[in-house]
């Protein structure tokens, strides 16, 4: 609306006013005054008006009926024009008013609308904290968290997200309860309202076993005639998976710890393995690469490369890298467990290549020449040298930009691959750091010691965390040199020297009496005949 038309507008309203008042006796002046001065700029006053006189409710209804015959926009502007000459006072007022006005309790006006899918959809979004404030809001709110089974959702949201949600869920049964639709047999919301908390403790509980050392620990003893010590393992939930020095692989049934099978063929100590769903690919000090059917046992390739030892290995979607005591690394094509090719051999170390790991984007070596070098996994090509170890490196894990490294040196380091610098340094081990590995939460490193330390990632990339914070707890088992770990969410399995291969369960902690840190043990011993 012009101004030139507000203005006239505001003169109309005076005049409606002024002649309402030649029908009435008590004429109120003050209120054509304030209209008056209205039409003329905004009123810059100190003191409150006293209220109006007279026929102030029927100026109000002609006022209210010139109003109504406007357009939106033109009732908008005038509107904005009419507070602009009120005083901070009149102004709360008006927010005041507003304010409830202008709130939508949109959660109680969807379902209104036959729109509970869109109530219950915002709501999913919601964290535990949050979720249990909305249930206070009102009867309709707590009813559409109800029915849309927005607990559910939430667990079922961690425990796709997280895997320590999702490892629970599995080892305490109510993952059957979950994924399932509305029309198959579930609990009501209260159930997962209530399992919710539960889980949160669990939580709890096991962050403190791995904090303060407490564990169930359970022993299988590897003992034969000519062994000395057992190199490699790898596990899931059903059986561990051993390559010993006495040239064999044994696998171990991870409930009985029973030994369910041994595999030979190799001539040599078996250094290396790793295993999917299909197969076992072992490394020996025979220099042979050899693929197993993870099922029948039965020998389905040897593969003969390396003049000397294969020292490690790794494996993933059709690709295949291994490493040996002849300073090359070796990069295999896998079309299947019986056609793997060589694809190129990486040469630049200058001593034994002891470790190697690789994703899409880098395949990263350690070497007992004390470098670790960084090569493109597509081109083969090489990329760069991370130098600051004093000695030679025994292991690494490479995940996203972070290499995490162990070396004879006694120390553990941090490294961007980006850019080649060193993070941090961690010292603790008194000898050789010999197996390494880590999550988004923990570094787990094996050393000659015969010690398992336990650090803290977090803070070991912060460069404001003090050197005294960072490990958290130091295991004592083992009675040899601990070769070999891996770990998740609830458990540490490890190897030694000492021919034992042991289980630290942070989950099924028995709290009968124990220290801090110390379980009564479980032992199982396989001799061979």
């Amino acid at each position: 609306m012009e101004p030139e038309m507000e203005d006239n507008t505001l003169e109309l309203m005076n005049t409606a006013v002024m002649e309402s008042q030649n029908h009435v006796d008590d004429l109120s002046p003050k209120k054509t005054t304030i209209l008056t001065k209205l039409s003329n700029g905004p009123v810059m006053t100190g003191s409150r008006k006293r209220p109006s006189e007279g026929n102030c409710d029927k100026e109000k209804e002609q006022c209210i009926a010139l109003f109504d015959q406007w357009s939106e926009t033109d009732q908008v502007e005038f509107v904005e024009h009419l507070i602009s000459h009120m005083c901070h006072y009149q102004h709360g007022h008006i927010n005041s008013y507003l304010k409830p006005m202008l709130q939508r309790d949109f959660i109680t006006a969807l379902p209104a609308q036959g729109l509970d899918h869109i109530a219950e959809n915002i709501l999913s979004f919601l964290d535990a904290q949050s979720l249990c404030s909305a249930e206070l809001v009102c009867k309709e709110w707590q009813r559409v968290i109800s029915e849309g089974m927005l607990w559910k959702k939430l667990i079922e949201r961690m425990v796709r997200t997280d895997p320590l949600w999702k490892g629970l869920s599995e080892r305490h049964q109510w993952e059957k309860y979950l994924f399932k639709n509305r029309t198959t047999e579930v609990p009501p919301n209260s159930y997962y309202h209530s399992l919710y908390p539960k889980i949160i403790q669990d939580i709890e509980t096991i962050e403190a076993n791995w904090r303060c050392g407490r564990h169930n620990l359970q022993r299988i003893q590897c003992r034969s005639e000519n062994s000395k010590g057992v190199y490699c393992l790898q596990y899931d939930d059903d059986k561990i998976i051993s390559g010993l020095r006495d040239n064999s692989i044994k696998i171990w049934d991870k409930q009985s710890l029973e030994c369910l099978k041994i595999l030979t063929g190799h001539t040599g100590s078996v250094l290396c393995l790793q295993y999917d769903e299909r197969v076992i690919v072992t490394g020996s000090s025979d220099s042979t690469v050899r693929v197993w059917d993870v099922t029948s046992g039965e020998v389905l390739n040897t593969l003969i490369h390396h003049n000397e030892a294969v020292l490690h290995l790794r494996f993933c979607n059709g690709l295949m890298v291994t490493c040996s005591k002849d300073r090359s690394i070796a990069v295999w094509d896998m079309a299947s467990p019986t056609d793997i090719s060589l694809r190129r051999v990486l040469v630049g170390h200058r001593a034994a290549v002891n470790v190697v790991d690789f994703d899409d984007k880098y395949i990263v070596s350690a070497s007992g020449d004390r470098t670790i070098k960084v090569w493109s996994t597509s081109t083969c090509e090489f990329v760069r040298t991370l130098n600051g170890h004093k000695r030679g490196i025994a292991c690494l894990q490479y995940r996203d930009r972070l290499v995490v490294s162990g070396s004879s040196d006694n120390t553990i380091r941090l490294w961007d691959i980006e850019c080649g610098a060193c993070l941090r340094v961690l010292e603790g081990h008194e000898e050789l750091v010999r197996c390494i590995r880590f999550d988004n939460k923990r570094i787990v490193s094996g050393a000659y010691d015969g010690k398992i330390k336990v650090w803290d990632l977090q803070a070991a990339l912060d460069p404001r965390a003090p050197a005294s914070t960072l490990c958290l707890r130091t295991l004592v088992e083992h009675s040899g040199r601990v070769f070999r770990l891996q770990f998740d969410e609830f458990q540490i399995i490890s190897s030694s020297h000492d021919d034992t291969i042991l289980i630290w369960d942070f989950l099924n902690v028995s709290t009968n009496g124990q220290s801090e840190g110390r379980s009564p043990s479980r032992t199982y011993t396989y001799i061979s005949r």
